[in-house]
């Protein structure tokens, strides 16, 4: 796969979860958490806390854009309608969710192959290892840094990161 020169995420197009076209360029001048999440995991209860951090962050440009993934145990078996019924009903969620897709392996989406460029804390790059992972892109588009599935929400660490870059 040919590397992308401008390497931001607002070079890439992908469908909202209703199946209307999108583009990631709406989000230009935005702070973004990109997270790949799913509905039957152990980690989704942090859809919770991601609303939250939507809900109080997105007047000062802040947004949260999710991405479902079933490549981790089949944890997003779900259709598109069944994944915005349970995100919607359980945890009120109003921040924009996008089309499937694959986060790692031979049909890694583009977006994908952005954010993982970039290391984690630890300096650990490449491949997400599990759902809800969080990438923390600035207003220019480009990947500021990577938090773990671990990492919540609404921990210390990513609070203050987000709250640095607005």
């Amino acid at each position: 796969m040919a590397q992308r020169e401008a390497g931001t995420i607002y070079d890439v197009d992908l469908p909202r979860l209703d199946g209307k076209p999108a583009k990631l360029s709406e989000y230009a001048g935005e702070v973004v958490l990109a997270v790949n999440v799913a509905s039957k995991c152990g980690s989704t209860p942090q859809y919770a806390g991601l609303e939250r951090l939507y809900e109080k962050y997105s007047a000062q440009g802040f947004t949260v854009l999710g991405f479902p993934c079933n490549q981790f145990f089949g944890q997003e078996p779900g259709s598109a309608e069944k994944i915005q019924e349970f995100c919607t009903v359980n945890y009120g969620v109003t921040f924009p969710l996008f089309t499937k897709l694959d986060v790692k392996g031979d049909n890694q989406h583009p977006l994908y192959a952005i954010l993982t460029e970039t290391p984690d804390d630890a300096g650990k790059a490449g491949n997400v290892r599990w759902n809800f992972e969080k990438f923390l892109v600035g207003r220019d588009g480009r990947v500021v840094r990577r938090f773990r599935s671990k990492v919540e929400p609404e921990d210390p660490q990513l609070v203050q990161a987000i709250e640095s870059l607005l």
